[in-house]
């Protein structure tokens, strides 16, 4: 079977892709496949849901320039196709010298990104939260909480509504491009193309791989383990509490999210994962260890991250170190108020030379284009991204 364009990967980032396409290029066959049996299986489907407002990201990178467009964006889709939006803005917490000097960093970059920022002192900040407690912070109005898998499947039922095909169920194994075409081979059919666009999250490199663009990173999967806070703290906090971060990392320390279902859910941590979808704890693929025993820049992450790494998954194995984590800011919280929840893994490209790539990375071939690293904020830049992809393509 023969489509103008075929997107790979039914997550946010891909439906986005596919809606955009049909938007520039009305009338165009284009097929959406996807490996799972639904949409939004992982990434999309394993986050805490929250719109970022573009506060951490390098002033000029992709990952800044898209994220406050797609905050807008997500806001403007949610509200034309019914979907829940609640904008709750964020608390930036420091709990003490070192991260209140991270904080004016923050502030600065949240000013150079055209991003309203608020600095609170100790007393601003425990009478807007009282259960919080810090030597400053920060208050970021514009970051919100939405469902994204919501926002796939209405984004999917738009792509729809313009003549687009979904398939689920199919496993892209091979990716074989000429000057005529791209063939791609699932383990149920084979489909061609003139273009093709690839969004495959967690398996983006293997994808790449096949049209020759991997050969210097690798995905590395980071297990985000959540706990769920019982219904009678639901009251707990208005707003996203975030501790700082550390900028020398992408991931965001365990913070306190508001879902758009009225509860709270602490974290995640970022632990290595031994599976690339390895969801539950002590999860192995043997293939994925194999593999990423194989890439040198693992052991130059290791290297340079190792104590963050032993802090990390001391976080997972205990819950009293998760629920210690929390009290920093949080002091009423205890291990016993930290409930199972589901986690997410991660995609995040390391380069060879142990790297991490804090920015989007997207490449191409003649026929290709491949989004081969889009973490967080990715579901809330996703329209923007599709937007730049469907431009690029088009270019």
């Amino acid at each position: 079977m023969r489509y103008q364009f075929v997107v790979i990967g039914g997550g946010i980032v891909g439906l986005s892709a596919a809606m955009h396409l049909l938007e520039r290029f009305p009338g165009r066959t284009l097929l959406v496949l996807e490996k799972e049996s639904e949409l939004a299986s992982h990434q999309t489907g394993h986050n805490s849901g929250v719109v970022h407002a573009g506060v951490y990201y390098a002033p000029g990178s992709l990952k800044a320039q898209f994220c406050r467009a797609g905050a807008e964006a997500t806001r403007a889709f949610c509200a034309e196709h019914g979907v829940a939006f609640e904008r709750c803005g964020k608390l930036l917490v420091a709990t003490d010298a070192l991260e209140l000097q991270r904080l004016q960093g923050l502030l600065e970059r949240c000013s150079q990104n055209g991003v309203e920022a608020h600095a609170l002192d100790a007393a601003q900040l425990r009478e807007r939260e009282p259960h919080i407690v810090g030597m400053g912070g920060a208050w970021v109005p514009s970051s919100a909480i939405v469902d994204y898998r919501a926002v796939a499947r209405a984004m999917a039922a738009v792509i729809r509504s313009r003549g687009g095909e979904i398939q689920l169920g199919h496993r892209v194994e091979a990716i074989e491009e000429d000057a005529e075409c791209v063939n791609i081979g699932t383990v149920r059919q084979s489909f061609e193309s003139e273009g093709v666009i690839v969004c495959a999250g967690l398996m983006a490199d293997r994808l790449a791989a096949l049209s020759g663009l991997a050969s210097d990173f690798r995905i590395i999967p980071f297990r985000g383990e959540y706990y769920r806070l019982p219904a009678h703290l639901n009251a707990l906090v208005r707003h996203l509490i975030y501790p700082i971060p550390n900028p020398e990392l992408p991931f965001l320390g365990v913070h306190l999210t508001r879902t758009i279902d009225g509860g709270i859910v602490a974290g995640p941590n970022a632990v290595l994962s031994l599976a690339r979808e390895g969801y539950r704890k002590g999860a192995i693929d043997l293939s994925d260890v194999l593999e990423l025993l194989r890439f040198r820049g693992f052991y130059r992450l290791t290297r340079a991250h190792f104590r963050t790494a032993l802090a990390e998954q001391w976080s997972s194995w205990s819950r009293a170190a998760y629920a210690k984590l929390c009290r920093k800011y949080c002091p009423q919280l205890r291990a016993a108020d930290l409930l199972p929840h589901p986690s997410g893994v991660r995609a995040q490209v390391v380069m060879r030379d142990g790297t991490l790539m804090h920015d989007f990375l997207i490449r191409r071939t003649a026929r290709t284009l491949h989004v081969c690293n889009a973490p967080s904020p990715a579901a809330t830049a996703a329209i923007p991204i599709g937007r730049y992809i469907a431009a690029q393509v088009g270019a």
